[in-house]
C-alpha cells in the first residue's frame, strides 16, 4: 500500500467543518500542511484564535478523516500560532462565501 500524498490528505481534509463557521478547514486556511512519515499523517495547522472553542472537535475530525485514508495509521497534529491565521488565509471560494474582498 503506498502512502497517500499531501494532495490526497488535503481532499480529505476538506471533509472537516469548523463547526462554528461551517466551512471547511482547508479552505478556511487553517491548514498549513499535511505529510506522511512512515505510516503517520504530519498535519501543521492553527485555528482561528488560540482560545477557539471548538478546537477539540476539529482536531478530532482532523483524526478521524485522515485515519480513514488508505495508508495512514496514525495522526500527528502540530498545532501552531505563527504565523496567525487571519481571513485573507482563506480559499477564494471561502472568501466569496464570506463576502471577504481581497487587501
Amino acid at each position: 500500500m503506498t502512502a497517500p500524498t499531501t494532495e490526497e490528505m488535503l481532499e480529505a481534509l476538506k471533509d472537516v467543518f469548523d463547526p462554528e463557521l461551517g466551512y471547511n478547514i482547508v479552505d478556511l486556511g487553517l491548514v498549513y500542511g499535511a505529510t506522511m512519515k512512515d505510516a503517520a499523517a504530519l498535519v501543521t495547522m492553527t485555528l482561528t484564535t488560540p482560545g477557539c472553542p471548538a478546537s477539540d472537535v476539529i482536531q478530532a475530525g482532523v483524526r478521524q478523516r485522515l485515519e480513514e485514508v488508505p495508508g495512514v495509521e496514525m495522526v500527528d497534529i502540530d498545532l501552531v500560532w505563527d504565523p496567525a491565521w487571519s481571513p485573507q488565509s482563506m480559499s477564494r471560494a471561502a472568501k466569496d462565501h464570506f463576502g471577504i474582498e481581497d487587501e
